[in-house]
């Protein structure tokens, strides 16, 4: 562990109030900021101070849909720009999916910007509980059991690896497409049937729910026209997604687009592993 810091949270959902938390219960001296509504929260009134900071944490995504910074658990609204203007030239700042736009607001200032989400490290414990919360999902929105139910997992990516052999121990009859080679050999080693991705139209009527782990339109007018009647697609993959949902509307297809679940389902893991990844950064940069 590291020795005690100073580090400001600044932003965020759930996971950066567990975050907070956590990095407190390690013996930093921490800060937050615009996280005014997460549990416990004592936030400061400004950003003032907050260029002393050893490392700056922003949230996972750095940004909101509006562009400013990504703060759901404030009553207020704060540019990004403002944030930054706020620290001192070389000073770390860990940003979740920072962007381009937040890469070049850092460069401009001088600030020593890492991208957390980045990391794989990560992206690999991440999955498990987005993993877990496509299962809860699926469980709360289907009107059959998983078990014996036919699983489709489009993707064989960090995620679709979690999540298929979790799907298969709970008793589901589970495919996975994927478009490349080694991918499906992977899932075949896992004793998992495995299909490309070059005409999913084709063979999609028989499956009971679709995961959709790829962030590409993997699953247009045709695909989704093909499925059976009542079959669940849950779309997991980050914006984009992979799903036509005018298409999906239009056909009266079941789409749940699932973005965030390790924030909703499991923020205090969630928290950790930001922390132990933002961690191993600091410890790169001997700070």
């Amino acid at each position: 562990m590291l020795r005690a810091k100073n580090i400001w949270v600044v932003g965020g959902d759930p996971r950066q109030a567990a975050l907070a938390g956590l990095l407190a219960d390690d013996g930093h001296s921490v800060h937050t900021y615009a996280l005014e509504q997460g549990e416990g929260m004592a936030c400061e009134p400004s950003l003032a101070g907050a260029d002393r900071a050893d490392c700056v944490v922003l949230p996972l995504p750095a940004a909101g849909p509006d562009g400013g910074l990504n703060a759901p658990l404030s009553a207020g609204r704060c540019g990004l720009d403002e944030v930054l203007d706020a620290l001192r030239p070389g000073q770390l700042v860990c940003a979740g999916m920072a962007g381009e736009r937040l890469r070049a607001q850092a460069e401009r200032r001088a600030l020593m910007l890492r991208d957390y989400f980045a990391r794989e490290e990560l992206a690999v414990l991440n999955a498990i509980p987005t993993a877990e919360g496509a299962i809860q999902i699926a469980m709360e929105e289907l009107p059959i059991t998983l078990h014996n139910a036919r699983v489709l997992v489009i993707g064989f990516g960090r995620l679709g690896k979690a999540l298929a052999p979790r799907l298969r121990a709970l008793g589901a009859r589970v495919w996975v497409s994927a478009r490349r080679y080694e991918q499906r050999a992977a899932a075949e080693s896992m004793g998992l049937d495995s299909e490309g991705m070059e005409r999913l139209a084709d063979w999609l009527c028989s499956y009971d729910l679709v995961f959709n782990t790829v962030p590409a339109p993997v699953l247009g007018l045709e695909e989704l026209a093909a499925l059976k009647g009542g079959a669940l697609v849950v779309d997991l993959a980050s914006r984009p997604g992979g799903v036509d949902m005018d298409a999906a509307a239009t056909l009266g297809v079941r789409v749940v687009w699932a973005l965030s679940l390790p924030g909703k389902v499991a923020p205090v893991t969630s928290g950790r592993y930001i922390k132990d990844t933002v961690y191993h950064i600091m410890e790169e940069l001997n700070l």
